[in-house]
């Protein structure tokens, strides 16, 4: 049989037209109802829908008394649409690609200290590609399942994702201005097990990779107060409570606000980045590919700006 041949009937006969209408009728329950949505007459759609039975050779519904229903044929076509459109959907996502203008939503989503500068971020890609419709949620507790694409410290644990590199995000100790290991140099790290610490909630990225230093180098911080965003930990800093490992830089922070200072602790400032993070085998859809692209690109000389801006 040659390439084809199985599907030479639907080649001959605009059947797309045929299936969306067909499509759209059992879906809704109703002849008129498709044609609406499909602004055609509703004779129209009845055409279109006629016209297929006769592509398929089979007949497409049945009846039983006053009631219609689909045949056999009829029930397998309706799932054939299902893919047929799925198939055409990722095909245009790809090629939008190539086409270099993204085009459809974007879902992304972040914790509540990345906010400022993945909104800038966001908006300056939506300014290059006006035909995404983009959404950005900020929430603590961030679910990868449900966006498009998230942006965290750390990758989460027990979850196969890719995570890419967005920027740095070094993290630093901060202590209030009068501490006194502010004017030490080269603090061992284990000095600051005995200070009262302030901590990230349970689940921020920021927290596991606190965590994971002061295991490995054996001790366990004291930790005084846990809190739910990095303004309120510093505002705490600046209030006496303790000190605690917080990103250095803090985009979009007030620049009339008294700020923390940075101890000087051996091995700091500490590696870290933000990342994109998604789950294994999704099939990122065009926006977010583009967005990751442009990220990519873009991504250092924002948070730059955002920083001179917050000074």
């Amino acid at each position: 049989m040659s390439q084809g041949s199985d599907i030479r009937r639907y080649l001959r006969h605009g059947t797309l037209p045929q299936l969306r209408a067909f499509e759209a009728s059992v879906r809704l329950g109703s002849f008129t109802r498709a044609a609406d949505e499909l602004h055609m007459a509703q004779a129209t759609a009845s055409v279109q829908i006629k016209k297929l039975g006769e592509t398929v050779g089979l007949a497409l519904f049945e009846y039983a008394g006053k009631r219609i229903r689909l045949t056999e044929a009829g029930e397998r076509v309706y799932a054939g649409c299902g893919e047929v459109f799925r198939a055409l959907s990722n095909m245009e996502q790809g090629l939008a690609g190539l086409r270099g203008a993204a085009a459809g939503r974007l879902q992304v989503a972040v914790p509540s200290s990345a906010h400022y500068f993945a909104g800038r971020l966001l908006d300056a890609f939506l300014q290059h590609n006006p035909g995404v419709h983009a959404s950005l949620q900020v929430q603590d507790r961030l679910a990868l399942v449900e966006h498009d694409l998230c942006m965290l410290v750390e990758p989460p644990q027990g979850q196969e994702v890719v995570a890419q590199a967005v920027v740095p995000n070094p993290l630093v100790v901060l202590a209030p201005a009068g501490h006194p290991l502010a004017g030490e140099k080269d603090i061992p790290f284990e000095r600051l097990a005995a200070e009262p610490f302030l901590m990230r909630e349970p689940g921020s990225g920021t927290r596991m990779t606190v965590l994971k230093l002061f295991a490995r180098h054996g001790i366990a911080p004291k930790i005084r107060i846990e809190l739910k965003s990095d303004e309120a930990l510093r505002e705490a800093i600046l209030a006496g409570l303790g000190i605690s490992i917080l990103p250095r830089y803090a985009p979009g922070g007030d620049p009339a606000l008294e700020r923390p200072v940075c101890l000087d602790v051996e091995g700091f400032p500490l590696e870290a980045y933000w990342h994109f993070v998604y789950p294994v085998g999704r099939h990122l859809s065009a926006p977010a590919r583009a967005f990751m692209d442009f990220a990519r690109a873009e991504a250092k000389s924002l948070f730059r700006d955002c920083l001179r801006d917050a000074r």
